[in-house]
């Protein structure tokens, strides 16, 4: 092993091992990695940044303010809700909702794909009276299955395309993952709807996260400002360093029986006013005896706090949303934004105490309360996803034939070699511009920054590792341990090694690393290098056994009040189902 070799197997080590952990985001991560590699001397400095102008980066970039057009013309509300009922059994409601989750994570963003159809599972989920953990895991199964079957699908397509090119002269084009891709995404689909959901533990059908979260009795009262009470004459705003003290927050006010805009910050207190408080009585307790204020009780307080001015709204947090990692403190939610954080879910585990110094993470539902026009906006600002009906209302319905139309065209002049992928996906994207269906200054908003700093920085090192030998040696490795197996062993060996590799990693970056291994492999074999790369392809894209495998686990994670461990339990028969139908597949389609 040379010295480049060994620091480059160094270098990679330490970025799964910080991936794996979660600690830092997994874009700095990749950075730090292609800095750290231009030092060490392993990648050249005039190639460092060459991966931020690779066509896989363009294009998933491309694909992501498609699905932004897609959504904002109500295209997709369209198709919702001509085709969901609340009065369906549980196995043909999960049906109809995985095979419309698959057919729409075929031509837009997957995770796009599962933030539409959620709020609408779980608004069946309601009227049904059934918890959703009974539905929403097979939603996201099949949301991950239904990238399998389009170019443009899921990533590591477009990285496995983007990467044949580079290899062999020619990229995958829309359609070519199709064959394949279907049958998966169909017996998947199948094994979800028939069997997946009987195999989530029995405790998490008990429980409805979202609903529990509104439970607030015994963490919210009302109590009444005596004539000796040191607020009177004060504003709100005057005691927020004592509310803080104590864990305690003032959000509402109700004088002579009518409940004061907003929370009140400005009003000047007069005696006999009833203050709606948040907090644990305990620390209700201890507030009165520092203001001067008497216990009144916590029955009315829901009249009082939803209003024609005030209401609550639920969110999910995903990955690299604006509060991940940070807490309603640290963001100044109620300063800055007149909002409160009410309460927190995470794990199927409610949090109401020190909720606004709690540090959120990924697949959290939050519990909002605020004014009623400015909720959705402030849930966009701190990137979370609502989970409540209006999540899916969008303001250009009239144009939703108009989206389709152009992106339909886009793929027809791209499937038929009239325009290069990129030149289509950028006409597609200057049209929804155009018409005013994704505005000028949301463009870059619809953009994930994190996957495209994460691919951009780990295609070079990748390159590195390649022109190094680096991935002639892992090659070796396994074409050692299966030495004298026919290649359709071999393929399956790189196909559950990469599975387990995306279980754990983001799978953009497992495809980045895989792909180059897969064609070694082949052409150590003497084989046609198509069923590596289709192997890698499939590979990549099902990590079903951890919430943070693929970011539609972990967005479902708090909605459904799933464990860590709960996911293995239908992820590890379907990775198994997964391999086992396309293993033949590719090999009857891209034969040896």
């Amino acid at each position: 092993m040379t010295t480049d070799q060994m620091m480059l197997f160094g270098l990679l080590g330490v970025v799964f091992a910080l991936l794996i952990w979660g600690k830092f985001r997994y874009d700095l991560v990749a950075f730090s990695a292609l800095v750290a590699g231009v030092i060490l001397g392993v990648i050249p400095q005039d190639s460092a940044f060459s991966g931020f102008g690779h066509p896989a980066v363009i294009i998933i970039a491309l694909v992501l303010i498609v699905s932004k057009g897609l959504s904002n013309s109500g295209a997709i509300e369209l198709i919702a809700r001509t085709m969901i009922d609340s009065g369906r059994s549980l196995a043909g409601h999960i049906g109809i909702m995985a095979s419309l989750a698959a057919a729409l994570s075929a031509v837009m963003n997957n995770v796009g794909a599962l933030a539409l159809l959620m709020p609408v599972d779980l608004q069946a989920a309601e009227k049904a009276k059934r918890s959703p953990a009974l539905t929403l895991m097979p939603l996201s199964f099949a949301s991950i299955l239904g990238g399998l079957v389009t170019l443009i699908g899921t990533p590591p397509n477009i990285i496995i395309a983007s990467y044949r090119e580079k290899a062999l002269g020619e990229p995958y084009h829309m359609f070519d993952f199709a064959p394949v891709g279907i049958i998966c995404a169909v017996v998947g689909v199948l094994f979800v709807t028939l069997i997946g959901w009987r195999l989530i533990p029995a405790a998490r059908k008990e429980h409805n996260q979202a609903r529990e979260l509104f439970e607030l009795d015994d963490y919210v009262a009302e109590v009444r400002v005596g004539e000796n009470s040191i607020l009177v004459g004060k504003r709100l705003r005057d005691v927020k360093e004592v509310e803080e003290a104590n864990d305690t927050q003032i959000i509402g006010v109700v004088r002579r029986g009518n409940k004061l805009p907003g929370n009140a910050a400005w009003q000047v207190i007069e005696a006999g006013d009833i203050l709606v408080v948040e907090a644990t009585p305990q620390a209700i307790e201890e507030l009165a005896g520092l203001l001067g204020v008497e216990f009144v009780g916590s029955e009315k307080h829901e009249g009082v706090l939803t209003s024609a001015d005030t209401g609550f709204l639920e969110v999910v947090v995903p990955e690299n949303a604006r509060i991940e990692g940070r807490s309603a403190l640290n963001l100044r939610l109620l300063y800055r934004h007149n909002v409160t954080l009410m309460g927190i879910s995470r794990q199927g585990q409610q949090i109401h105490k020190r909720v606004r110094r709690e540090q959120i993470e990924a697949g959290d539902i939050l519990l909002l309360y605020g004014p009623t026009e400015r909720l959705s906006e402030i849930a966009n600002w701190l990137g979370c996803l609502p989970l409540a009906e209006r999540g899916l209302q969008v303001i250009k319905r009239d144009k939703a034939l108009l989206a389709v139309a152009l992106f339909a065209g886009a793929i027809m002049l791209a499937s038929f070699g009239i325009l290069y992928l990129p030149f289509a996906l950028g006409l597609t994207v200057i049209g929804y511009v155009v018409f005013n269906i994704v505005s000028v200054k949301k463009i870059y908003d619809s953009v994930e920054w994190p996957v495209i700093v994460l691919l951009g920085s780990l295609i070079p090192v990748g390159a590195a590792l390649e022109a190094s030998g680096g991935t002639s040696l892992i090659a070796n490795w396994i074409l050692t341990a299966t030495q004298g197996a026919a290649p359709w062993v071999v393929l399956t060996i790189l196909m559950i090694v990469t599975m387990t590799l995306s279980d754990v990693l983001n799978n953009t970056a497992t495809a980045v690393i895989a792909a180059p291994i897969a064609l070694e492999l082949a052409t150590r074999l003497q084989v046609n290098p198509d069923p590596f790369l289709m192997a890698v392809a499939i590979a990549a894209s099902c990590a079903f056994l951890t919430p943070i495998g693929h970011k539609n686990n972990t967005l479902i994670m708090g909605p459904g009040g799933y464990k860590f461990g709960d996911y293995w339990r239908m992820g590890l028969p379907l990775e198994i189902l997964i391999i086992a139908i396309a293993i033949p597949s590719i090999l009857v389609f891209w034969p040896f």
